[in-house]
């Protein structure tokens, strides 16, 4: 029997609490530095209230207390239309992460299906951008998974294009995309700029990560004011947070959601 068609909302995002053992997630392009429970708490209230406020629901993901890294929820799905792609991360600590995301996605009516060995994929790694997905290929993402990833994304019409990441933990640690469809990143972390048709380097590292959350209106960290300001002057509108105590863990805007557009 055929699954049904997603019954998403018009905007949700999905979202998972921070556990306390999230001082010991994995970071593997910075040096380790003391993380702030009680305040990545508050950070994190502070960023779902500010998707609130631009108009998405919020659907918090059941918590993974054992696993410190499952804040960063995108790592464990990948979603386009009506399709739900569970990852394989590629830290083996993090492969638990993935079970939680299943029924709550499931139950939105996607139809599910997975990334297996000897494929690995984490959700970071998969830049959506038009009618292509770019997926870095790198420490966490392989090409076995990448493999995988292109079967399934086909069906829904999407090409996949592989991109080295050598200098960041994830593609998107490097590059996120505006509405205009220009890839932006911070150029020392950047391993293939000419991997996208349109690409612009910016000033600081954080500003390479936006949160699209409409055509007018981007989400970004607060640890990148000079973006920021550059953006508005093309007319965009730009709300800023602070999730300091995520960035020492290699996280940023984009990795603490899963955006869903029904």
């Amino acid at each position: 029997m055929a699954e049904p068609s997603a019954t998403v909302p018009g905007r949700l995002a999905l979202i998972r609490r921070p556990g306390p053992l999230l001082a010991d997630g994995l970071v593997t392009h910075l040096k380790k530095s003391s993380v702030d429970l009680d305040l990545a708490l508050q950070q994190w209230d502070a960023y779902a209230a500010c998707l609130r406020s631009a108009g998405w629901e919020t659907l918090e993901v059941p918590p993974a207390d054992d696993c410190p890294d499952a804040v960063f929820v995108e790592d464990a799905v990948v979603v386009a239309g009506d399709l739900a792609v569970l990852t394989h991360p590629g830290a083996a600590e993090r492969k638990p992460e993935v079970d939680g995301v299943e029924g709550v996605v499931r139950d939105l009516g996607y139809r599910v299906v997975r990334i297996t060995d000897p494929g690995t994929l984490d959700g970071g790694d998969v830049l959506k951008v038009g009618d292509t997905a770019y997926v870095g290929l790198g420490g966490r993402t392989n090409g076995a998974g990448i493999a995988q990833l292109e079967g399934h994304l086909r069906g829904v019409g999407l090409r996949t294009q592989a991109v080295t990441v050598d200098l960041a933990l994830h593609l998107k640690s490097a590059v996120t995309a505006l509405p205009d469809g220009t890839v932006i990143g911070w150029d020392p972390v950047v391993d293939w700029p000419d991997a996208f048709p349109l690409y612009e380097g910016v000033p600081e590292e954080g500003g390479a990560h936006v949160v699209v959350l409409d055509e007018k209106l981007l989400l970004m960290a607060a640890s990148a004011p000079r973006t920021a300001e550059l953006f508005r002057g093309r007319g965009y509108d730009v709300v800023t947070v602070d999730i300091s105590e995520f960035e020492k863990l290699e996280g940023c805007v984009t990795c603490l959601s899963v955006r869903c557009r029904g």
